[in-house]
């Protein structure tokens, strides 16, 4: 491939095809995570996954992520639901451990059907959310919980079972928001050990990451402002699309 756009040779080799795909889903990102609680940074992976490989893409993209929830949890604290947080906390880390254990039981492909699949579910849930709107009782934090942690560890796709979860405990907005803030900040600390571990997150892939930074501020800001200013229906709308033909061009290129 050609030599990264910067020149320098401690950064990830990527095509210029790639590193757009890679800054475009940085951006996205921060801009979920800023003012749209985290529900469609679901697809940066993915989207990463389209041009590089799916594990790179994570270890990659989990430094920004770390960056992102700074930022996020600085303009959003104090408005979180803490009885929320401490029940979540504990099925975040079974899931965080659970995706340790499995991890190098697939192969790129493998993981690419993966991401493909949640891509399509993801869709799916977003489709079907209005139905999610039941009260529901707090003994479900632990599952879903679990669930946001192993999927967050896989490809950072924890949003869909923790929505399932949080939508129909019927938070106030920014409560909801800040909640989803707080608790993505705390599965993807837990996940920093595992993936120096394992190697996802290596000097170059740091590299990267470093230079990708004042995207994920760019982001972050943008989802603080864009909050008020954008209809959340037409933009989730928007993000369903991609997700369903990033999933299936994914399930594709895996099966393929």
């Amino acid at each position: 491939m050609p030599d990264s756009p910067q020149g320098c040779p401690m950064l990830p080799d990527y095509s210029w095809l790639a590193w757009t795909l890679i800054v475009f889903s940085t951006y996205l990102t921060g801009v979920s995570k800023g003012g749209f609680a985290g529900g469609f940074g679901t697809l940066s992976v993915p989207l990463m996954a389209l041009a590089i490989g799916p594990i790179e893409a994570a270890g990659l993209l989990l430094p920004l992520l770390l960056v992102m929830d700074a930022f996020t949890v600085r303009a959003w604290w104090g408005r979180h639901d803490g009885a929320e947080v401490r029940r979540l906390v504990p099925g975040l880390a079974v899931g965080v451990v659970i995706g340790t254990l499995l991890a190098g039981t697939l192969d790129e492909d493998g993981v690419r059907l993966l991401l493909g699949v949640l891509s399509l579910l993801f869709a799916a849930y977003m489709l079907l959310r209005p139905a999610a709107g039941r009260p529901i009782s707090p003994r479900w934090a632990l599952p879903a919980g679990t669930g946001c942690g192993f999927t967050s560890f896989l490809a950072h796709a924890g949003a869909p079972p923790l929505n399932l979860y949080l939508i129909p405990r019927r938070l106030p907005k920014e409560t909801f928001i800040a909640t989803s803030a707080i608790a993505f900040a705390a599965v993807n600390l837990m996940k920093l050990p595992p993936y120096l571990w394992l190697g996802e997150i290596n000097l170059t892939s740091a590299w990267g990451s470093l230079v990708l930074v004042p995207v994920a501020w760019v982001g972050v800001r943008s989802g603080l402002w864009l909050q008020h200013k954008v209809s959340e229906v037409l933009f989730y709308r928007l993000v369903i699309l991609a997700m369903a033909i990033v999933g299936v061009q994914l399930v594709v290129k895996a099966l393929g």
